[in-house]
C-alpha cells in the first residue's frame, strides 16, 4: 500500500515521504512503547523536567491530554530514545498540540546516543513533512531497511505551524522486536583447566553449542 497524499486530503506537499491513514487495528501493533527504557529517555529544551517520557503511552492513551510535553526557549524539541531490545521500526504516528503548537517536520537518527542540538545539523537517515493530527491517524512509514536494527532512536522537530513553542501529546512507535541478549560473555566463560571427564563436552562447547 503506497504512502501517498491519497485519502481525500487537500495536502500541497508530502516533503518526499508518505503518510497514510491508520485503520482502527493498526492500535494493537503500536506497543513498541513497552521496549523503550523510559527512565533514561532524554528530550532537550522541554519546559518542564521529565514531560518528554510521558508522551510514549498505550495506544487507547494516545488522546489524553494531561500529559504532553512543550518545548521552552523555543519551537525546538530534541528526544533521545533508548530501546530495550532491538527493533525493526516501520512507522511512526505523532499528536501535537493544537493550533500552530503542532510540530511541522520530523528528523530521524538511528542508534546515535546523547545526541545534542549541536548534532542535529547531521544528515539524518529520514526527514518528513508532518500535518497537523490531533486524533493520531497518520502514520508515518519508516524505511525498514535503514531502521532493521535499531536500539536508539533519536528524533527532532526543529520547528512547529507559526507558534513560540511546540507541544507533542504522543509518539507512538510500530515494528518489531527481538530480545537483546544480555549474557553473550557469561555464558562464554569456559573453565580454563576443564577435568578430564568434562573434555568432550567442553568441546561439544567450542564447537557452538549452548552453555546451560
Amino acid at each position: 500500500m503506497s504512502g501517498g497524499c491519497g485519502g481525500g486530503h487537500s495536502h500541497d506537499h508530502c516533503g518526499g515521504e508518505g503518510h497514510e491513514h491508520t485503520p482502527p487495528e493498526l492500535g494493537v501493533a503500536y506497543s513498541l512503547y513497552t521496549r523503550i527504557d523510559v527512565n533514561n529517555v532524554e528530550c532537550l529544551n522541554e519546559s518542564v523536567e521529565g514531560a518528554g517520557k510521558t508522551v510514549f503511552k498505550a495506544w487507547e492513551d494516545r488522546l489524553n491530554r494531561d500529559k504532553f510535553v512543550e518545548s521552552d526557549a523555543d519551537e525546538e524539541l530534541l528526544f533521545n530514545i533508548p530501546f530495550t531490545d532491538n527493533i525493526k521500526l516501520k512507522g511512526i504516528i505523532i499528536i501535537g498540540g493544537e493550533d500552530g503548537h503542532h510540530p511541522s517536520k520530523m528528523r530521524l537518527y538511528k542508534n546515535r546516543e546523547h545526541m545534542t542540538f549541536d548534532d542535529v545539523s547531521l544528515s539524518a537517515d529520514q526527514e518528513f513533512e508532518l500535518q497537523p493530527d490531533p486524533a493520531g491517524t497518520l502514520e508515518y512509514t519508516t524505511k525498514v531497511v535503514t531502521f532493521s536494527s535499531v536500539t536508539h532512536l533519536s528524533i527532532h522537530f526543529p520547528g512547529n505551524f507559526g507558534e513560540d513553542t511546540t507541544k507533542v501529546l504522543y509518539i507512538g512507535f510500530r515494528g518489531e522486536y527481538t530480545k537483546a541478549h544480555r549474557h553473550g560473555v557469561t555464558i562464554c566463560n569456559y573453565e580454563s583447566t576443564p577435568q578430564i571427564s568434562d573434555h568432550k563436552d567442553k568441546v561439544m562447547d567450542s564447537a557452538g553449542k549452548t552453555v546451560m
